[in-house]
């Protein structure tokens, strides 16, 4: 099974280099068919000619510029777009998720369930640097996430998630153009049918580059795409789950 990575990135040059190289190193020692796929949202910086250096060495790295306007998740669904995979991963460019992860991942994609979703906050997962605001703002929202779905689920809102190609096929058209994409996608697969593993999952914070996410900018788009899909799901008479 090919795997697809597919990473965001806009002016992330003192991270992507160690990113991409930390990806490729755990994907070729276990043999694992791959294309890591970089969207480009709008770069200043030199992030885009650190990949397109990377890619004449390595076919299988692939930068290419998002053609929506600028926004994490427009940039996202620009790669979800164009990504030749049999199953994709959205992984960050900021090495903070773990390519050891990813091969899990993979082995749990490859094993025929239809995504692979890690959490942070389970038993054996790693946190390292996590900001105090951020971590009460993400329980909050995850709990209340968890409690109208009723998930059984508690890291619904991270980025770093695996999907089976047809997943991604029957949760589109997405919605979201920012961060709400997170929570838009594993939403939809879990209330239209297909089934996920959960396991834990280190996470680092960003030691160079800014975060993206501003927070007082997102609360009512996660609210608006979590009501969405929560009224589809009650009220669609289950039209929109799988065959």
């Amino acid at each position: 099974m090919k795997l697809s990575v597919v990473i965001p990135a806009r002016n992330e040059e003192g991270s992507i280099l160690e990113a991409i190289e930390g990806i490729v190193s755990a994907l070729e020692r276990e043999s694992i068919d791959y294309e890591v796929l970089v969207i480009d949202d709008g770069s200043t910086d030199r992030t885009r000619a650190i990949v397109d250096e990377l890619g004449v060495g390595n076919p299988a790295v692939i930068c290419r510029p998002s053609h929506y306007s600028g926004g994490f998740g427009l940039t996202v669904r620009s790669g979800l777009e164009k990504f030749s995979g049999d199953a994709v991963v959205i992984m960050m460019a900021d090495k903070s998720d773990d390519p050891e992860d990813l091969v899990v991942y993979h082995r749990i994609l490859e094993s025929g369930t239809d995504c692979a979703f890690g959490s942070r906050f389970i038993e054996g997962a790693t946190v390292s640097d996590y900001p105090r605001v951020k971590m009460v703002v993400n329980r909050a929202a995850n709990f209340f996430v968890n409690t109208i779905f009723r998930l059984g689920y508690n890291d619904t809102t991270n980025a770093f998630k695996g999907y089976r190609r047809e997943v991604i096929e029957t949760i589109s058209p997405l919605l979201s153009k920012h961060f709400n994409l997170t929570v838009e996608m594993p939403l939809k697969a879990i209330t239209r049918g297909y089934s996920f593993e959960v396991v834990p999952t280190s996470w680092t914070n960003r030691t160079v580059g800014e975060a993206k996410l501003a927070m007082r900018e997102m609360g009512s788009r996660y609210l608006f795409i979590v009501l969405y899909i929560w009224l589809e799901y009650h009220l669609s008479r289950g039209d929109y789950l799988k065959d």
